[in-house]
């Protein structure tokens, strides 16, 4: 056997050292990543007034740690994910339960378990592990169960209960980003597509039902996102600035440091929430553009890795993953463009925050692994799902 062929099947079989799996991850997606970063790292120093502290450093200390966690994860066996997708899926629940029963307080929302050392927001590591355990679910069901109705009753248990318990946090927008990256991974496992217009209809139905049960504060931002001049000094004055900050900085913005919307205080949330309001601001259209276009790279990558996996697994954890990466950016600049309501969800790898940035990081060790992996035989009820 040729050394390509002797490494090919060692490939399949998923016997490779660590230092050999290190050296099969995409370094090219890597050195992306660190772009989009450093984007990041460059606008929290500036929303400092050219800063290290409060936000870069401690940003970059943790994006040094989700490096070490994404290639330990890299090099784990994929059968391991496989085996334990269901047991990691347990544990973020039990935790979004101990958040609903006592955790801690901030911003009005009860969101954190508080480490002492480390303020875990468990609902963040839900969008993983809900991803995991319907790509492990799906993995070990033919075509023909996934057309019953009821071989969808579990995977649907599995997407509404942490749902129910983030809702009542309450975090809207992160039980959003669950139930669409949840509804991409049941689509690709090859659920029907009438079936999610009949829960959408279901959706829109209970939409009477549904609405007094909002928060006021919920109510206000889709009464500002109709009309915004409704209360331009209340409810209405986060989008209203972040429009003036957008339009302000013109094609190629003020200059770096030089944004009069963020650094005067006007600009609310710039280091989390708004922050790509500030980087137009201070880079312009031109810079807007460059950050759209390092993520559409980070896209055509994950979306690769998921159509080159031969098994159904990984496919469908790559497909979840990457689906999650577009919500997530998408979502937030529509936000701050007053394009859909205000609903708290951050910009990947650019916001300040410690639980999102680890979990955007486990993220990309969970697309490494399954590149890594791609090749490898997964056994599935004694035979074999791959493709």
């Amino acid at each position: 056997m040729s050394d390509m062929g002797f490494m090919s099947a060692r490939l399949r079989r998923g016997d490779m050292t660590p230092g050999e799996k290190l050296w099969q991850m995409s370094w090219s997606l890597i050195f992306w990543i660190c772009c989009i970063f450093a984007f990041g790292f460059a606008m929290l120093y500036s929303a400092a007034n050219g800063s290290f502290q409060p936000w870069a450093a401690p940003q970059l200390a943790r994006f040094v740690v989700g490096l070490g966690v994404m290639a330990v994860l890299a090099v784990v066996d994929v059968r391991l994910l496989l085996r334990y997708a269901y047991a990691f899926y347990g544990i973020v629940f039990v935790l979004l339960v101990v958040v609903d029963l006592k955790g801690f307080v901030g911003g009005g929302a009860q969101r954190w378990v508080d480490l002492g050392f480390f303020q875990l927001q468990p609902s963040e590591l839900m969008k993983p592990a809900i991803v995991l355990a319907l790509a492990r679910y799906f993995h070990g069901v033919n075509m023909e169960e996934i057309g019953s109705p009821t071989a969808l009753l579990v995977p649907i248990l599995m997407v509404i209960a942490p749902v129910i318990l983030i809702i009542v946090q309450p975090d809207l927008g992160t039980a959003l980003l669950i139930i669409m990256g949840s509804g991409i991974v049941l689509f690709m496992a090859g659920v029907r597509i009438w079936k999610f217009l009949a829960v959408g209809g279901l959706g829109l139905a209970a939409i009477p039902i549904a609405w007094p049960m909002l928060h006021d504060y919920q109510k206000n931002r889709i009464y500002t996102l109709l009309d915004p001049d409704r209360d331009p000094l209340g409810t209405g004055y986060h989008i209203t600035q972040s429009k003036i900050a957008l339009g302000s900085g013109g094609l190629f913005g003020k200059g770096f440091m030089a944004g009069t919307q963020s650094h005067l205080n006007f600009l609310p949330e710039r280091q989390t929430d708004f922050i790509f309001t500030m980087l137009a601001e201070e880079l312009g259209m031109i810079g807007g553009l460059i950050l759209l276009g390092l993520y559409v790279i980070l896209l055509i990558y994950g979306y690769a890795i998921a159509f080159r996996c031969r098994h159904q697994f990984g496919r469908l954890v790559a497909i979840g993953i990457t689906t999650g990466f577009f919500l997530y950016f998408f979502i937030n600049i529509a936000m701050v463009m007053g394009m859909i309501p205000v609903v708290g969800v951050t910009l990947p790898f650019i916001s300040y925050g410690g639980t999102s940035l680890l979990t955007l990081m486990l993220c990309v060790g969970l697309l490494m692994n399954i590149h890594v992996h791609r090749d490898v035989h997964m056994g599935v009820r004694g035979g074999f799902k791959d493709f």
